[in-house]
């Protein structure tokens, strides 16, 4: 199996990045294939609204001049999905929601392509507005049916300069076990996906 992570935050080695490979670390120890790909930082436009995807039903954005489809197709592969963003002004990073909006789009108009794979949000945070950043990432893998697990609490870290999340033991030991409740759920949900209702 293969989980899938994309860090929303410019800041490369920085608090969303360490929040995601702890997160990745016990699905890699399960034996599952895993990726970190770095988004922020590189050139993604928003979603024209062009409708192009859903009438040319090839799993891809008809726009090639960025890194959405290369991100895209990595989605469209893996099982589980986890996105990380920084908290800017209590939502997601420019990037993140470039991605979140173009790719739940492409994804529906491609008769529901992301039902039924693993979708987790991961957050980084300096002090407020957390929580709104995870509802902004959920509210897409909800809206394309997706199987949003849960863990001890939020999946946010909180830190404001580059490895301040080190010392956030409660937000690192949530990323363990958010980690864990993925590799266990996709172990559980493989033998039975071939049922999963599509539209």
């Amino acid at each position: 199996m293969y989980a899938l992570a994309v860090n929303g935050s410019p800041r490369r080695n920085g608090n969303t990045e360490t929040l995601l490979k702890h997160a990745l670390a016990p699905i890699e120890a399960a034996g599952w294939e895993t990726e970190l790909l770095q988004l922020g930082g590189r050139p993604i436009r928003g979603c024209m609204a062009c409708e192009k995807c859903g009438q040319r039903q090839n799993l891809r954005c008809v726009f090639e001049d960025d890194v959405f489809n290369d991100i895209f197709e990595k989605m469209i592969k893996a099982d589980a999905i986890i996105l990380g963003s920084p908290t800017y002004f209590t939502d997601v990073s420019a990037e993140m929601k470039a991605l979140i909006d173009r790719s739940g789009y492409v994804a529906l108009a491609n008769g529901g392509a992301f039902a039924g794979k693993i979708g987790a949000a991961v957050v980084a945070v300096r002090r407020a507005g957390a929580v709104h950043v995870y509802d902004t990432i959920n509210h897409m893998f909800l809206m394309n049916r997706m199987i949003v697990p849960g863990s001890i609490y939020w999946n946010l870290g909180v830190g404001l300069e580059k490895g301040d999340v080190k010392s956030d033991e409660e937000g690192l030991l949530n990323m363990k076990n958010l980690g864990e409740t993925i590799a266990w759920l996709g172990a559980a949900m493989k033998p039975n996906l071939e049922g999963f209702p599509k539209f």
